[in-house]
């Protein structure tokens, strides 16, 4: 498991629906070491605080092996890394494998993972397709976040290790299913609930 690539970005002005925004959704690929602070990479910007950022979304995690799946589905073979607003693009670590509350360290980095990244409708505008969020959550790829649990540097091609497996077993993939609203979920919403590590807000939404 590694990094394949680091970004940040910088708040830019984009039309969205029509109406001038302030994102930081631009992601721009970082060279040699980089600080990573409690809330995140150093020089990474979120203009809507409100759902972007904080302690449990310090930082973005997509994996590459969905990258090729897009550029298929979305006939758009320009895709590169950083473009769905990750802050790392990684390989090897899949949502179906990785855990809410897992503890993993890359380069000086700990990091537990609190829960999958849920997409908004910035990033339809992003990449100019209407529906791509509900795609996105449809098709289970959605990513993850985790909170930054000792600060450090990272950087391009790091590797990436597991300090920790969390007991209760529930993948970024299994919450998915919750949040998707599917049935037959029961057990995974139970195993949910005792994870220390999960957002306060998705333990009262959704369990």
């Amino acid at each position: 498991m590694k990094v394949l690539s680091v970004h940040v970005g910088s708040l830019q002005e984009m039309l969205r629906n029509g109406k001038k925004i302030q994102t930081g959704i631009f992601k721009q690929p970082t060279e040699g070491p980089i600080e990573v602070k409690q809330l995140g990479l150093e020089g990474d910007q979120q203009a809507n605080k409100k759902l972007h950022g904080g302690v449990y979304k310090a930082i973005c995690v997509y994996p590459s092996e969905h990258y090729d799946l897009w550029k298929e589905e979305l006939g758009n073979p320009g895709l590169s890394f950083g473009d769905f607003g990750e802050n790392l693009t990684t390989a090897g670590l899949m949502e179906g494998d990785i855990c809410l509350g897992d503890r993993l360290r890359i380069g000086s980095v700990e990091m537990v993972v609190t829960q999958p990244r849920e997409p908004c409708i910035t990033l339809n505008a992003r990449l100019d397709t209407k529906d791509l969020s509900a795609r996105i959550r449809k098709s289970g790829r959605s990513g993850f976040y985790c909170s930054v649990e000792r600060e450090g540097t990272i950087e391009k091609g790091g590797s990436i290790e597991y300090i920790s497996r969390d007991e209760n077993k529930v993948s970024v993939s299994d919450f998915n299913r919750i949040i998707n609203g599917e049935t037959e979920v029961a057990d995974i919403i139970f195993r949910a609930s005792k994870i220390d590590a999960l957002p306060p807000r998705l333990k009262g939404q959704f369990l």
